[in-house]
């Protein structure tokens, strides 16, 4: 779980540093495109270590699952958490939520099997600021963003606990830089579907 979520969350920081270069206009993120798409070998290689990592992270989760609900079958009868986090204690139901959203950005902006507007494949420009000048595309990346934040927020430095690379911290809900990491994240992805509804990209 640990060593997975921390794979895709490396890819997310590349993953929004290329997103980024919308603000560069059609030049810069389409160039980019054509660059990756260049190195279909690094291209396919990343894919796959990408894939096997959601695959391993969704299978530990169930896992995981598993062995909560067998270690006690019947719940508490009153469940007050000491030091918990909104984003620990919502951690299956935001995982949940991500899966449905990856879903639908690869099928909307990755595969063009979704089409709120039409899709060319080599105007990845277009199909970002288009498909975001739609409201309810817009709000859906929005939700999924959110849930993004707070999963990566709990996912961080819980990875680091996991992997034994970290100790268990006298004031537990001090996690700067797990903070930093989220709110950067979450604040540049959604910045992209915020500028193309207002009209800033156009």
């Amino acid at each position: 779980m640990g060593a997975s979520g921390l794979i895709m969350i490396l890819f997310l920081i590349f993953h929004v540093a290329a997103n980024l270069l919308v603000y560069g206009g059609p030049t810069a993120i389409n160039g980019f495109a054509s660059f990756l798409d260049a190195r279909t070998g690094l291209l396919t290689v990343a894919r796959l270590v990408l894939f096997g990592a959601v695959v391993l992270h969704v299978v530990a989760a169930v896992q995981l699952f598993a062995i909560d609900r067998a270690a006690r079958p019947i719940g508490y009868a009153r469940l007050k958490p000491q030091v918990a986090t909104l984003a620990g204690l919502t951690m299956r139901a935001s995982g949940v939520l991500l899966g449905g959203f990856i879903l639908f950005h690869v099928l909307h902006l990755t595969t063009g099997t979704v089409q709120p507007v039409p899709f060319h494949a080599d105007d990845v420009y277009g199909n970002v600021v288009g498909g975001f000048r739609v409201g309810w595309v817009a709000g859906l990346y929005l939700v999924g963003l959110a849930a993004l934040g707070l999963h990566v927020y709990h996912g961080y430095w819980a990875s680091f606990r996991t992997l034994g690379l970290s100790r268990p911290s006298p004031t537990p809900r001090r996690r700067p830089f797990a903070i930093l990491l989220a709110l950067a994240l979450w604040l540049a992805f959604s910045s992209i579907p915020i500028a193309a509804l207002t009209g800033l990209l156009r």
